[in-house]
């Protein structure tokens, strides 16, 4: 059945937004101020909120459906909870999946990861945007650059901007570091944007600057390009989880595994045919 509806197509497609930062950043709380903003306008949203699970019992509280509220009762808002787990990047390991299928019934699909740190970037490659949501004193530029995230991500935002000197420092800083190492796109410079999630200040701001960078990774080619590219990680990242580097090798490495996907192919049909061979070959005596 996943091979019907996972379809990575090409551009436009629902647009897909990722939500990644510290905990309590205020990702829930910005949420819930974006579905206030965008439903409006006529958009259908589907969130997918991503919990962190305990070492103890392996379970998740789940708490973003606490903090989501305005969508509770539009049957225009679908939010689905997924609990981490032992996954590392942030995300559940069948995120992919749902928001492969919440993005051909939705308008718009939010992701938010359980946090942000050196390993919690794979949201990247899942999303067409990524925001970085950062609270006022969350640090100064050598602390944002040891963090990793200041390559990443399409769209900073200073949530709190009512703490005021404190969020504009860190605004500062953040935007300061912008020119700093090698972006993951080279042609969009990241808005850095103040906001009140809890008041609703500067939100539409936000909105805007989605809809700017969805129109721009649209023109030429370039959606279609960051899909590709995220769905070839995801491949290679999944067979190397379940068979190591000894396993991609056996398909002729790094590079034969990214030409083996086919445009508009099912990238679970893909990674199921890829295993099949790497077990088959595994399964040869010597």
């Amino acid at each position: 059945m996943l091979e019907t509806l996972e379809r990575e197509t090409p551009a436009p497609g629902a647009p897909r937004v990722g939500l990644t930062g510290p905990p309590g950043a205020g990702k829930s709380t910005l949420l819930d101020a974006l579905v206030r903003t965008l439903r409006p306008r006529g958009e259908t949203l589907a969130i997918v909120a991503v919990d962190p699970s305990s070492q103890q019992s392996g379970g998740a509280l789940l708490g973003d459906r606490a903090r989501v509220r305005s969508g509770a009762a539009d049957e225009g808002v679908f939010l689905r909870s997924m609990a981490a787990r032992d996954q590392l990047g942030g995300l559940a390991e069948a995120t992919r999946a749902g928001v492969t299928i919440l993005a051909a019934a939705f308008d718009r699909v939010l992701v938010e990861t359980v946090g942000v740190g050196q390993s919690e970037v794979e949201v990247a490659s899942l999303v067409d945007t990524l925001v970085y949501v950062a609270s006022p004193g969350a640090g100064d530029l050598l602390q944002f650059m040891k963090a990793g995230v200041l390559e990443a991500p399409d769209l900073f935002v200073v949530n709190k901007a009512d703490l005021g000197p404190a969020a504009e420092r860190t605004a500062g800083e953040l935007a300061g570091g912008l020119g700093l190492g090698e972006r993951r796109d080279a042609g969009w410079t990241p808005p850095v944007l103040l906001v009140s999630a809890r008041d609703g200040a500067g939100i539409e701001a936000v909105a805007e600057a989605l809809g700017a960078h969805f129109e721009y990774l649209s023109a030429g080619g370039r959606l279609a390009g960051r899909r590709r590219r995220g769905v070839e990680a995801w491949l290679l990242r999944a067979l190397e989880t379940r068979y190591g580097s000894y396993g991609i090798e056996q398909l002729g490495g790094e590079t034969a595994v990214r030409g083996r996907l086919d445009e508009g192919a099912s990238a679970f049909a893909a990674l199921a045919h890829l295993a099949d061979e790497i077990e088959e070959t595994l399964g040869k005596p010597r």
